[in-house]
């Protein structure tokens, strides 16, 4: 399944997040999970999504099953917690750490391979100059 932007979409369905207010209200959402990004819809049309980027979540956290729903803690890499909830049956929990663990492995690999060219230059031997008889 694609999205309008050509971008391949992962999962897509209800979520509800926990509002950062007084009261901690869970607010639902229309999320939209992609290769590198969580995409949050309010209830309302047109309004503009919310996008929580892999490169800045450290993990996904706290996992709690309960008859109806499973809670689980986005972490981001400046330590904010972001709470959400899902359907029991629905996978969303699943889903996001499995794509944030590709998302992972396709950045280390990455990085793997641009040190490897960066070294290797360096480590090739210099061609030696002919001597003159």
């Amino acid at each position: 399944m694609k999205a309008p932007g050509g971008v391949q979409v992962l999962r897509e369905g209800e979520l509800e997040k926990r509002s950062d207010s007084l009261f901690q209200l869970w607010k639902r959402k229309r999320g939209v999970l992609s290769a590198d990004r969580l995409s949050l819809f309010p209830a309302g049309p047109g309004a503009r999504p919310k996008e929580l980027r892999f490169h800045s979540i450290a993990k996904v956290d706290c996992v709690e099953r309960t008859g109806k729903h499973v809670y689980f803690t986005v972490v981001t890499t400046d330590r904010k917690e972001i709470d959400f909830r899902c359907a029991g049956d629905s996978g969303w929990d699943a889903a996001l750490a499995l794509a944030l663990i590709d998302f992972q492995n396709r950045r280390a690999l990455h990085e793997f391979r641009s040190r490897q060219e960066r070294a290797a230059p360096a480590a090739a031997p210099e061609p030696r100059a002919a001597c003159a008889p």
